[in-house]
């Protein structure tokens, strides 16, 4: 098994977080991983991606030019990684404010609401835990248990109490991704 994964879109989305949660549970799972952040010097509104590889055998590089999966947040990130997506592969995105659709037919496209959806809950910072949990229905690769292990340890502890929204996030996450 093999994965790698851009999530992609604006600074304070989440997206680090995104991956960072995700490649502590492929830690907690005993899977190889690399998480390779790349950002502009803004710390919020500016360009932000990370490369996240799960693996069950050693990765010999973290450099990664097409993608198995593609989780999309905003309409620059769209234009730039949807060509990057693997024949075949899945491309997730939010669709809150990205104007130009994905066009290609040879890979998968799901949509996930995230944004309204989160603040619709009222508590729209669980945004970001909310798409991992459409991504972890899609591409199951690593199990709901490790997730909440990888959640926790990626939180720093003044923020542990928000862990039960989290993992609710999560849940719903899984039940409002749709397929195009």
């Amino acid at each position: 098994m093999k994965e790698e994964i851009i999530i992609a879109g604006f600074g304070g989305q989440g997206v680090l977080s995104m991956g960072k949660i995700l490649a502590y549970s492929g830690v907690m799972q005993g899977l190889e991983v690399t998480w390779m952040p790349s950002y502009g010097p803004e710390m919020r509104g500016g360009t932000a991606n990370v490369t996240v590889i799960l693996s069950d055998r050693p990765i010999s590089s973290p450099i990664v030019h097409d993608y198995d999966t593609a989780i999309i947040l905003n309409q620059q990130s769209m234009d730039k990684f949807e060509p990057r997506v693997k024949k075949g592969g899945v491309l997730i995105y939010d669709p809150n404010g990205i104007v130009n659709l994905p066009t290609r037919t040879d890979i998968q496209i799901y949509t996930i609401p995230a944004t309204v959806e989160s603040v619709r809950s009222g508590n729209p910072r669980v945004f970001n835990t909310m798409v991992l949990g459409g991504y972890l229905k899609i591409k199951p690769v690593v199990e709901l248990n490790n997730v909440i292990r990888g959640l926790e340890k990626s939180l720093p502890e003044r923020l542990h109490k928000t862990l039960p929204q989290n993992e609710t996030a999560i849940m719903r996450g899984m039940d409002i991704i749709e397929k195009l």
